[in-house]
C-alpha cells in the first residue's frame, strides 16, 4: 500500500503475533471480486485487515500468520503470474512479488492452499479465523481441519480451539500509529477541499448530482482512489433522509443542502458533513436549527479527551439537543422526562459518532468488558449531531418542516486534548453565508 513503509506492516504483524502467541495460527482473507452486472465487476477493494497487515491489494489473497514457523511466520497465498490474464485485467505481484514487495516470508500460488495450509495449522492449539463471511471458505477450513484430525499413525495435530481474530486485531486497529495518522490527515484535507469547492460552486438551479460530481472530482484530482462511502447530497427535505444517495433533485432557492461525503486516501477514510443554504442565506428558522446543532457539535468535540467515553459524549449531545428541541418548540415537556422517553428520537435518531480509520465505520470495541470504552490517545472518531424535521412532522412550527441539518467532523484524541482533522471546512453561520456561491474555478 502506497505511502506506508514495509516495516510498519512488519511491526503490526509482530504485535499481532505477540498477542496470539506461538500456540496459535491466524488466517485472513482479502475477498473475491464481486459481479456488478452481467460481465462487469464492482471495483475491487481488499479487506481492511489484510491491507492493515500487508498492504496487499489484489483479490483472493489469503494471509496466514503462524508465529515461529520454520519457513517464516508470514505466508501469503496469491494469484500466480499469468501473462494472458494480466493483459486483460492488470499486473499481478505473484508469489515472488508477495515476498519481495509485501514482506511475506513465504508465498505460494492460491491453488496450493489445500496442500500447504494444513502444515501451517499443524500442532497449533488455537486457530484464529473469521467464519461466517464466506460459506465456501468456511467449508474449506472445516474440511482441512477434518483432514488433520483424521490423520493416522500420529497424535492429533489439528487446532482444538477456534477464535475470531477480530477481537485482537481490531483493538490494535482502533489506536492509530503515526503513519496512519498522516494518511488520515491527508484524507481529511482532501475531503475538506472538496466540501469547500461544493460550497463555492453551489447556486439555485443546480442539481444535487452536480455537487456530487464536483466533490468526487476533487477527491480524484488529489489522489483519493475512492469515495469512502456513497456521497450524500440532499437538498430540501431530502436532507431528512439519513442515508439519501439518489442525488438527482434540483437545488432550490430558500432550501438547505446537506452534504455528507468523505474520501479514501491510501485506504484511510474521512467523513465530513456540512449543511448550508443553497442561496447563501439562512432563513430565521434554518438559522435557529443550525445554531442548535452547531453548539451541540462543538460541545461534543470538546469532550473528546482521554478518559471520556463515546457514551458520555452521546448522552451529553442528547441532552443538549433535547433542550434545543424544547426551546424551538419541537418538543413539549420536561427535559429529563423527554430524554427518558426518548422523545428526541423523532428528530435525532442516530448516535453522535463512530470510530474512523481504514473503514469509515471503523473497527474497534465500544465497550470495555461491561463498561463503555474510554477514549485513548491515537483514536479517531466522528462527531455528528443532527436535527431532522420531516415534512409530515406533527405539532411542530410550520417553518421548520422539511429541514434536515447535520454537522460532522473527524476528531483525534490526544494527551493534549481533541484535534479536529477536518477544520478546513467552514461551519459558522457567518462563514457559510460568506463562502456559499462565491464561485469555484475548475483546475485541470
Amino acid at each position: 500500500m502506497q505511502d506506508t513503509p514495509t516495516n510498519a506492516y512488519a511491526a503490526r504483524r509482530a504485535r499481532l503475533m505477540d498477542a496470539i502467541g506461538e500456540d496459535a495460527v491466524a488466517i485472513f482473507v482479502s475477498g473475491d471480486e464481486k459481479l456488478r452486472s452481467r460481465d462487469t465487476d464492482y471495483r475491487y477493494r481488499a479487506h481492511s485487515d489484510v491491507l492493515y497487515l500487508t498492504g496487499f491489494e489484489e483479490p483472493e489473497a489469503i494471509l496466514v500468520i503462524a508465529p515461529g514457523h520454520d519457513e517464516g511466520a508470514t505466508t501469503l497465498f496469491v494469484r500466480p503470474r499469468d501473462k494472458e490474464r494480466e493483459t486483460w485485467t492488470g499486473r499481478r505481484a505473484g508469489p515472488e512479488g508477495a515476498v519481495a514487495d509485501f514482506g511475506a516470508d513465504t508465498a505460494h500460488p492460491l491453488e496450493e492452499l489445500d496442500d500447504k495450509l494444513p502444515d501451517l495449522m499443524r500442532g497449533r492449539e488455537v486457530l484464529y479465523v473469521e467464519l461466517g463471511r464466506d460459506a465456501a471458505f468456511d467449508a474449506r477450513i472445516h474440511r482441512l481441519l477434518g483432514g488433520l484430525r483424521r490423520a493416522k499413525n500420529r497424535p492429533p495435530e489439528a487446532p482444538t480451539v477456534l477464535k475470531d481474530p477480530r477481537e485482537v486485531l481490531h483493538a490494535m486497529r482502533k489506536v492509530k500509529g503515526e503513519e496512519e495518522l498522516a494518511l488520515l490527515r491527508r484524507s481529511c484535507e482532501i475531503a475538506a477541499e472538496a466540501h469547500l469547492a461544493a460550497m463555492k460552486a453551489c447556486k439555485p438551479g443546480m442539481h444535487e448530482y452536480e455537487l456530487q460530481a464536483l466533490i468526487e472530482y476533487v477527491f480524484a484530482r488529489n489522489g483519493a482512489s475512492f469515495p469512502a462511502y456513497s456521497s450524500i447530497v440532499g437538498g430540501g427535505d431530502n436532507a431528512t433522509i439519513l442515508h439519501y444517495t439518489t442525488n438527482r433533485d434540483l437545488l432550490r432557492d430558500g432550501d438547505l443542502v446537506l452534504i455528507d461525503a468523505g474520501c479514501e486516501f491510501n485506504y484511510y477514510a474521512s467523513d465530513i458533513t456540512r449543511t448550508f443554504p443553497v442561496s447563501g442565506s439562512f432563513t430565521p428558522a434554518q438559522r435557529d436549527l443550525y445554531q442548535a446543532v452547531l453548539e451541540a457539535e462543538e460541545a461534543a468535540i470538546a469532550m473528546c479527551t482521554v478518559g471520556s467515553s463515546w457514551w458520555d459524549i452521546h448522552q451529553a449531545t442528547v441532552r443538549t439537543l433535547t433542550q434545543a428541541m424544547i426551546d424551538l418548540k419541537l418538543l413539549k415537556g420536561s427535559l429529563d422526562e423527554l430524554i427518558e422517553e426518548e422523545a428526541y428520537k423523532a428528530f435525532y435518531m442516530h448516535k453522535t459518532g463512530h470510530w474512523l480509520g481504514m473503514d469509515v465505520h471503523d473497527v474497534g470495541p465500544y465497550y470495555d468488558g461491561e463498561d463503555y470504552a474510554k477514549l485513548s490517545p491515537g483514536e479517531v472518531q466522528t462527531i455528528e449531531p443532527g436535527i431532522y424535521v420531516s415534512v409530515d412532522a406533527e405539532d411542530v412550527p410550520d417553518e421548520m418542516r422539511g429541514i434536515g441539518i447535520r454537522i460532522e467532523d473527524d476528531v483525534l484524541t490526544t494527551e493534549d486534548g481533541p484535534v479536529v482533522l477536518t477544520g478546513g471546512v467552514p461551519k459558522s453561520v457567518e462563514a457559510l453565508e460568506d463562502v456559499v456561491g462565491s464561485g469555484y474555478s475548475f483546475t485541470v
